[in-house]
């Protein structure tokens, strides 16, 4: 699978990291190579820059390796490491104030409390690891938590079960050395997958979106029994209807969007009863009141009712079409949002870029070797356990103890404890310890007296019977994980269903289409062009999203987006030689506007002073630049008829000459071919004209004969 190049890939002479036994799906999707940041060699010159360069690469691994990005292993960031660690150390099942965690994770976190509390809060809002007990917030609206004084929380169920294991984990002193603190924690849960993560460091960013917790599971069964990794996509807490096409197992992106419903009994209304993956209600509702004033949605009124469900009614005006409406909040509003997903994490300590399914095969086999760790120490203990049962029972069943009755000094006690075992040696395959005879010495009275026999058989086969069952789990650990993971499916799967409604795909909302008749361009009596005049001749209706062309009598025009209110008539300004401001001028005036398309055809005819001759062209806008200004005609032209298209004739009536035998002639303008609009046209009549239009108007006298007028090409 093609990964994206980084400043971290390990050159191709590397050699390939070491992996322990896994299934075959884990090893075929292996984690990228990376390399340290310290690694990376960067000249500079000086001791000032070599200084610069030094501080910068220790803050950029900082950045990286310990405060922005998660573990593979775990899946967590350090700080939220450090606050389940200090809460799992203070836990009782109770609740605890929020400032008091706060002051025990400072123990092991370099930072100050506000971004202790805020991560506190943030784990609580995600409902998995952490139990809130006040205001922690609301993730719908967007309110901020109370103080820390105020709240309380406590580790949940799944936090305690899952995520400690004290005699597998390896601590390390903290930031002061006064306490010791968890490399990692032996998560049994792919927990980045499940919270959803997003860090930025030095260079590069993470953005893991949170997934469904039992299709999690679901999905590490099957990576656990050699089958096909099932498809996953997100499952976001807010709820909402989702089209995940373009995910690829989280290398792409997905769109959400809110979910808009009708109501029986309720006319001309919308509700909006869900938001997207990190939009809240007022940043929502806000859009749409921007999107009303704009005239992007035909809405009356807004009203916002969330408290703990989302709850938005929209008034519709009347007569609004309530589908398009719907079309037109997931355009032009936060109804509708694409999020972006880029697995990066830690691996060994090292950043790499990971998919959904890579970073499940990897737990799957972190898994398996937690399991593995925890059965090789609990088999340790059963050993002794078995070595001390074993002791007991020769101490007490073969009365050894009668033996140290008359004893006087401790050196005679363990001399005749010694004597008294040596029958047994065999049994215990090995000789007697200091420590074991002083365990022995400690039993009670009252428990020598009340032993059981057949209670102590019971026990000892009990532990013979855990110790086959731990030995055979333990070459068997995919099998025991399948198992493991089902349990915790079945207590869960109610409490975590899914929440995110998977569409199969969003219908494409062509914007420019709701917003066609979105503004009404109008021209005024006193010659003002815009959407925002009232009365005056209707132009066009055009969306907010359109670019409007508009064309002067001299040929000038200019690109711009859809104007409020501009002065359509233009005043001619000469150039600075006097001469120029001599030279007659005919008076500059608005001519045409238009919807700006650069492959429409236009048919444009002018006039030009200079020899008296009329000329036409047909064109394309082509490209163009906002409000720049172009000029179709050569200098001192006037534009005599415009219009979009080709149209099948052009009419033309000639001025009074005597002697004149021609009055009247008919045009194709199919005959110019099409050029750009900075072309010069091709010549149509040297006789000056009176009328000409596109169609025969009254003017047009049939008496006096049709003929066919030749454009000179």
């Amino acid at each position: 699978m093609d990964k994206q190049p980084s400043l971290f890939d390990t050159p191709p002479d590397d050699p390939e990291p070491e992996t322990s036994g896994t299934p075959s799906e884990a090893e075929a999707v292996a984690a990228p190579k990376s390399v340290p940041l310290a690694d990376v060699a960067v000249t500079a010159r000086g001791p000032f820059g070599r200084l610069m360069n030094e501080n910068f690469l220790q803050f950029a691994s900082y950045s990286i390796c310990d405060r922005a990005l998660p573990t593979v292993e775990d899946g967590l960031k350090p700080v939220q490491r450090r606050i389940l660690h200090a809460m799992w150390e203070k836990d009782d099942g109770r609740f605890s104030k929020v400032a008091g965690v706060v002051g025990n994770a400072m123990h092991y976190h370099p930072h100050g409390d506000a971004a202790i509390k805020d991560a506190i809060v943030t784990l609580a809002n995600k409902r998995y690891l952490i139990q809130g007990q006040g205001n922690f917030g609301n993730i719908l609206t967007g309110d901020e938590a109370a103080a820390a004084r105020y709240i309380e929380c406590r580790l949940t169920k799944l936090a305690r079960d899952l995520l400690f294991s004290p005699k597998v984990t390896e601590y390390v002193p903290s930031y002061d050395g006064r306490n010791q603190e968890p490399v990692l924690l032996p998560a049994k849960v792919p927990l980045s997958l499940m919270l959803g993560i997003d860090g930025i460091a030095v260079g590069l960013s993470t953005s893991i979106l949170p997934h469904n917790f039992i299709e999690l599971l679901e999905a590490e069964i099957a990576i656990l029994q050699r089958k096909p990794c099932p498809t996953l996509v997100p499952d976001f807490i807010t709820g909402g209807l989702m089209d995940a096409s373009e995910y690829d197992d989280g290398r792409g992106s997905i769109r959400v969007r809110a979910q808009i419903e009708e109501r029986k009994g309720e006319r001309n209304k919308l509700f909006i009863t869900s938001v997207p993956y990190g939009v809240t209600t007022d940043r929502l509702a806000e859009s749409v009141e921007k999107a009303i004033k704009t005239k992007k949605l035909p809405i009356r009124h807004i009203d916002n009712f969330t408290a703990e469900k989302v709850e938005i009614e929209l008034t519709l005006s009347p007569g609004s079409d309530a589908e398009k409406v719907r079309e037109a909040l997931y355009a032009f509003t936060e109804c509708e949002r694409k999020i972006s997903s880029r697995i990066v994490v830690l691996s060994a300590n090292r950043p790499c870029e990971m998919t959904v399914s890579e970073l499940l095969a990897r737990h799957a086999e972190l898994l398996q070797d937690i399991f593995r760790r925890e059965f090789q120490v609990r088999l340790g203990e059963i050993d002794a356990l078995i070595v001390r049962k074993t002791l007991e029972a020769i101490f007490i069943e073969k009365r050894i103890y009668k033996r140290i009755e008359e004893v006087k000094t401790a050196e005679a006690v363990a001399s005749e404890i010694r004597l008294g075992f040596e029958p047994y040696r065999k049994l215990l395959q090995h000789d007697l310890t200091d420590e074991e005879i002083e365990l022995l010495l400690k039993i009670p009275i009252r428990r020598i007296s009340l032993y059981d026999i057949n209670k102590h058989l019971e026990e000892m086969n009990a532990l013979r019977a855990e110790y086959a069952q731990i030995t055979d789990d333990l070459a068997h650990l995919a099998r025991y994980a399948v198992k493991f993971l089902k349990g915790v499916i079945k207590e869960y799967a109610k409490v975590y269903p899914r929440l995110t409604v998977v569409s199969d795909g969003f219908h494409t909302i062509d914007e420019r289409e709701l917003t066609a008749t979105e503004l009404t361009i109008r021209l005024s009596d006193d010659r003002y062009i815009g959407y925002d005049i009232r009365q005056g001749q209707v132009l066009f209706p055009c969306s907010s999203r359109d670019k409007l062309y508009i064309l002067w009598s001299d040929g000038r025009y200019k690109f711009l987006p859809p104007p409020d209110k501009l002065l359509a008539d233009a005043v001619y300004e000469p150039g600075r030689d006097w001469l120029d401001a001599l030279k007659p001028r005919a008076p500059v005036a608005y001519f045409d506007a238009g919807i700006y398309n650069r492959d429409d055809v236009f048919t444009c005819v002018y006039y030009e002073p200079l020899y008296g001759f009329t000329y036409i062209k047909r064109f394309t806008w082509g490209g163009m630049i906002m409000n720049k200004e172009y000029t179709l005609v050569p200098e001192g032209a006037t534009i005599i008829l415009f219009c979009k298209g080709t149209p099948e004739a052009i009419y033309v009536k000639f001025k009074y000459m005597k002697g004149q035998r021609i009055t009247q002639q008919v045009f194709d303008p199919a005959e110019a071919r099409i050029s750009s609009a900075s072309a010069k046209g091709i010549q149509m009549t040297p006789k000056a004209i009176e009328r000409i239009d596109t169609k025969k108007a009254q003017w047009w006298v049939e008496a006096e004969g049709t003929t066919k007028g030749a454009l000179f090409q």
